[in-house]
């Protein structure tokens, strides 16, 4: 679903477009193609929009097990995955078939958690940590927070979908998923689905480029 092959494609150059970067190799020539990448942000929220409950991080204690399922189906599925250096901190993540990205202003101070190939902290900004993973043939990348990271990442237009999960309650306060910067962007609902009885929604949207 995510990703073919986490190397460059490589393969003899040919007629056709598209973005493509070439290196005389001998008596060859070696062609990396960059390929489409699809950039889905994923939440689970409030009806008030808060994707904390009074600023505990700790979403398990209140969202559905429905949504608890979806996400663990989601993660599972990925093989590249972005989060923010609070968002790592504050859980274990399994990486044995995921490539995991944290994104810090201090990836020093993650030296000695970092496996090659499998947990990576980064200082790149969103766009460069992009054309990066493009570049390596990656087609999805899931973004799965905390706000900071999503912000950024909304603020470059960078997100392609957004998967939304509504559940059914109202904190007051929390935190908000875009925080810090005015943000005037444009959704298309594209799926939805009520998983229990008492009303929780996934939802995903299309986000609107200019």
């Amino acid at each position: 679903m995510v990703c073919k092959s986490s190397y460059p494609r490589i393969e003899k150059k040919n007629k056709g477009s598209g973005r493509q970067r070439s290196n005389q190799i001998g008596a060859g020539i070696i062609i990396l193609k960059y390929t489409k990448m699809k950039i889905i942000l994923i939440f689970v929220s409030t009806l008030d929009g808060k994707i904390t409950r009074w600023g505990d991080p700790e979403v398990r204690l209140w969202s559905s097990h429905q949504d608890q399922d979806y996400y663990k189906k989601i993660w599972n599925e990925s093989r590249l995955i972005v989060m923010g250096s609070k968002t790592f901190d504050t859980g274990s993540f399994p990486s044995v078939n995921h490539q995991l990205i944290v994104m810090t202003g201090h990836p020093d101070k993650y030296e000695n958690l970092k496996i090659p190939g499998k947990i990576e902290f980064t200082s790149e900004s969103p766009a460069k940590l992009t054309d990066r993973f493009k570049g390596m043939g990656h087609e999805q990348m899931l973004v799965v927070g905390g706000p900071h990271v999503a912000t950024s990442f909304l603020k470059e237009q960078l997100i392609d979908e957004l998967w939304l999960t509504l559940e059914p309650k109202i904190f007051g306060t929390g935190d908000n998923f875009a925080t810090g910067i005015k943000l005037d962007i444009n959704l298309r609902l594209i799926h939805f689905e009520k998983v229990n009885k008492q009303g929780t929604l996934i939802t995903k949207y299309a986000v609107l480029k200019n």
